[in-house]
């Protein structure tokens, strides 16, 4: 990279008379122009090295890993001419740049770290990405700005077809109306919209604002439907982590019911079967004491307020989860967390599972020198 020489020149305490300033004017004016035309040589000299294209070769094959994985915080390009390489024959990125970029494995593994390199306008920084015949590389001069950071989310995965993150409690899925409040949605949309304003994210299924854990958008229509239509035979497991009120009794249960919403928007098990949506949930009990247990929570269906609904039924409301008969605030918040979500991907037909810790604040009641609850 070419760096421009600055001035570091101080006044002279020399020439302050008229004609000492004239002078000076005129030296000042001269060094100007020599300087004005150096730099403009330097960009001429630059402009006539053009990038080389790719010569076809008989080296590599693209080598598929399925879908990609890149970080949580992704990056954009800022918008300066790059330089710009044609791919003309199959190839893995790293083996790309190190032909045409003439650098050392490392240097040339820095640029990809730094966000400086793209493909077809999507900045790539995985070293092993396939390349096909048509694709354009480009290069930039600078590192890739940092995309802010998003509030009450982290991404756990990101290819071309989902992105799947670990939302946190009091963070809407989406917003009900179109009102500016923060959502993981909206948040979602914000950062795809960095590479290309023609982006779109779209939900695949939500989660409580309450309730923290893995979730999963699609990143086009075709994606989401498939996920939704082939919901039963996609999803492999889903696994959530529930601290409820009192000692539940039996180690293992299940509870199936009809689930139906009243007036006033709270779902609720109808006394009559085949009235409503069918609701069926596992559970294993994980640690108890007289106050609270922690479950191991399983989904064979999902319904809106499904395990909420479920273990008020119980007679074991979760904790903090007012509205389907807790009393207690220990937690501060719902105490309850989708911690496994296993699929299959809807492009690549790979097994994909994600799991995420248990809440330490679930686990707090059972310290020895935790405190009565409230």
């Amino acid at each position: 990279m070419n760096k421009r020489n600055r001035s570091t020149g101080r006044p002279s305490a020399k020439g302050k008379g008229p004609a000492g300033a004239s002078a000076a004017r005129s030296q000042k004016a001269n060094s100007s122009t020599s300087m004005s035309s150096g730099a403009s040589a330097s960009r001429n000299d630059g402009a006539s090295k053009k990038p080389l294209v790719s010569k076809p070769s008989a080296a590599s094959k693209p080598k598929h890993s399925g879908a990609p994985k890149r970080a949580g915080n992704a990056h954009y390009r800022k918008q300066e001419p790059p330089r710009q390489y044609k791919v003309t024959e199959p190839d893995e990125l790293l083996n790309f740049l190190l032909q045409h970029l003439k650098s050392g494995r490392n240097a040339v593994k820095s640029i990809l770290g730094r966000g400086q390199v793209s493909v077809d306008q999507k900045v790539i920084t995985k070293f092993n990405h396939a390349l096909t015949p048509g694709q354009v590389v480009s290069i930039s001069k600078e590192g890739a700005v940092a995309a802010p950071t998003m509030s009450g989310l982290t991404i756990l995965h990101e290819d071309d077809d989902i992105i799947v993150i670990r939302k946190e409690a009091g963070l809407l899925s989406i917003a009900a109306d179109r009102s500016d409040e923060l959502t993981a949605y909206r948040q979602l949309t914000e950062h795809v919209r960095r590479t290309d304003s023609r982006n779109r994210i779209f939900v695949v299924h939500r989660l409580d604002r309450d309730t923290s854990g893995v979730m999963m958008f699609a990143k086009s229509e075709e994606v989401k439907q498939n996920l939704q239509d082939n919901w039963k035979e996609k999803v492999q497991e889903r696994v959530y982590v529930a601290l409820v009120e009192g000692e539940v009794a039996k180690p293992v249960g299940t509870i199936s019911s009809w689930l139906k919403e009243s007036k006033t928007l709270k779902m609720y098990s109808s006394p009559r079967p085949n009235d409503g949506q069918h609701a069926i949930t596992h559970y294993k009990r994980l640690q108890a004491n007289r106050e609270f247990s922690l479950l191991e929570v399983r989904l064979e269906t999902g319904r809106k307020n499904q395990i909420r609904v479920h273990m008020e039924d119980l007679g074991h409301p979760i904790a903090g989860d007012k509205k389907y008969g807790s009393r207690t605030k220990t937690l501060g918040r719902l105490g309850l967390h989708a911690r496994v979500l296993s699929f299959i991907h809807p492009t690549t037909d790979e097994l994909m599972t994600f799991e995420t810790d248990i809440p330490k604040q679930f686990l707090y009641p059972f310290r020895t020198d935790a405190p009565a609850s409230k």
